[in-house]
């Protein structure tokens, strides 16, 4: 093949490349959630949450002190599973509800670690070389369709208790113990 052939060969597999990541690009932007009204996009400004004042000063990048103080009282408390909206990690001002285990406090902030139902086992390799751990969790009340959950150790995200949506269960101490020691080992709290 001549070197202008082989050339533009080149140049349509590029093209083919770049329209693929383009149309990929946009169907995730389409798919994300919207964030709530007055959020702007991370490394610009923190987001604001609905709390009067306040704004999403981004994850927890500290040592967790951790608490179990699970109360069934109508407010959410380390120890327990709440559904709440949870910032993408690429773009604070989107993301989704999801549920989140809170394990601390950090001021008026809570402190959480994000739940799926997705499986990562498949893809465990490639997702500890992006940095991202889980752990299995087994199945719990916080899931209606009681799905199998993982939890990511090592993103601990802030929660506005006045955005928390409901509580979705306490969980039990063995298994709040578990999470947590596989969190600081992640985490080197």
């Amino acid at each position: 093949m001549s070197d202008l052939g082989t050339t533009l060969i080149a140049a349509a597999m590029l093209a083919a490349a770049a329209t693929l990541r383009a149309a990929t690009a946009s169907k995730r932007r389409a798919s994300k959630a919207q964030a709530p009204q007055g959020a702007s996009p991370r490394g610009r400004s923190a987001t604001k949450s609905s709390r009067p004042g306040a704004e999403y000063p981004g994850d927890f990048t500290g040592s967790v002190a951790v608490s179990y103080t699970p109360k069934i009282n109508q407010r959410p408390d380390p120890g327990e599973i709440v559904w709440t909206w949870v910032p993408y990690e690429e773009d604070f001002a989107q993301g989704k509800d999801r549920p989140v285990l809170l394990v601390g406090r950090d001021g008026d902030w809570l402190l959480g670690l994000m739940l799926t139902s997705k499986d990562h086992n498949r893809d465990a390799a490639d997702e500890a070389r992006w940095g991202r751990h889980w752990m299995d969790v087994g199945t719990g009340s916080w899931d209606s369709e009681g799905r199998p959950s993982e939890i990511r150790l090592d993103r601990v995200v802030r929660v506005d208790p006045a955005q928390v949506r409901r509580e979705g269960a306490i969980l039990d101490e063995s298994r709040f113990d578990a999470i947590v020691g596989a969190a600081r080992q992640v985490n080197h709290w």
